[in-house]
């Protein structure tokens, strides 16, 4: 089965403002033919938190743009990575806040629906961790009120979260629901110390979209192959899930982007194509 190769939004062009990650206002355009040059099949979009209102993805008349560069280009749009709720979490304990956060939720799933969006990422790690009780509890009834809705249009909420496989199993089993789903990201994982096969026999049945990232223990990004992730491992056993999501490109990259991309895409393709091939 060949899996889509996608790209996470920003990594084909200049660091934007000199952020790591950033959705690149003004120029997010230009990235959808860099893609198609290094046939890429797809982008995954990013709301953030600043500038969230230059976002093409909340407004019609950016969503057909969208729509129509895709169409242009080939590059689709299938899944969305919503940071915008690393800075103001679904679960803040701050009523306004959860309340404001849910609405940019209702609108991102306008979107979706408009661009056949298949996964909208909800990150909670680092500042928006499910660290308490309290967090998780007041996460799942926000999400337990749109379930009904991403369930009747087939959209799913991709948890990723920086808890360990028995705690973050509990959790879906709270949401109980098909389209509650899990971001895998392998270098996260990797820095988190977490075993790579306890994690998939937990919930790899439930992986819908993962992220292709090396990290080292308890440290930052570093170029695939020269941190803790164990990709030929982690390809051996998704395997046995029958996977048939996209994996998105979220390697380390430089100011400029493009070489070390390219030279990181060679190599997990390969990595990939061997894993599947014996």
């Amino acid at each position: 089965m060949r899996n889509k190769i996608g790209v996470m939004q920003g990594r084909l062009l200049p660091k934007y403002q000199g952020r790591y990650q950033a959705f690149p206002v003004g120029n997010w355009r230009d990235e959808f033919k860099v893609a198609k040059e290094y046939r890429i099949d797809l982008i995954e979009f990013i709301l953030d938190f600043n500038d969230f209102k230059e976002n093409p993805l909340l407004e019609i008349s950016g969503i057909n743009e969208i729509a129509n560069i895709s169409k242009d280009t080939g590059v689709m749009v299938k899944t969305i990575c919503a940071d915008y709720f690393m800075e103001a979490p679904l679960h803040s304990s701050d009523y306004k806040v959860a309340e404001n956060s849910f609405i940019i939720l209702r609108k991102l799933l306008e979107a979706a629906k408009a661009l056949k969006i298949t996964d909208i990422v909800i990150p909670c790690v680092d500042q928006s961790s499910l660290k308490t009780k309290e967090a998780i509890n007041i996460f799942v009834k926000q999400i337990t009120k749109i379930i009904p809705e991403i369930e009747k249009e087939n959209i799913n909420l991709s948890l990723e979260v920086d808890l360990a496989p028995k705690p973050f199993l509990k959790l879906l089993d709270k949401l109980n629901s098909k389209n509650i789903t899990v971001n895998y990201d392998i270098g996260n994982s990797a820095a988190l110390g977490f075993n790579l096969i306890e994690e998939l026999e937990a919930y790899g049945d439930k992986i819908s979209d993962i992220h292709i990232k090396d990290r080292v223990l308890g440290g930052g990004p570093v170029v695939l192959g020269e941190g803790n992730a164990d990709f030929y491992s982690f390809f051996n056993k998704l395997k046995e899930f029958d996977y048939n999501g996209p994996f998105i490109m979220q390697a380390y990259r430089d100011d400029e982007g493009l070489e070390i991309f390219q030279k990181q895409l060679l190599w997990i393709k390969k990595i990939i194509q061997d894993s599947y091939e014996n």
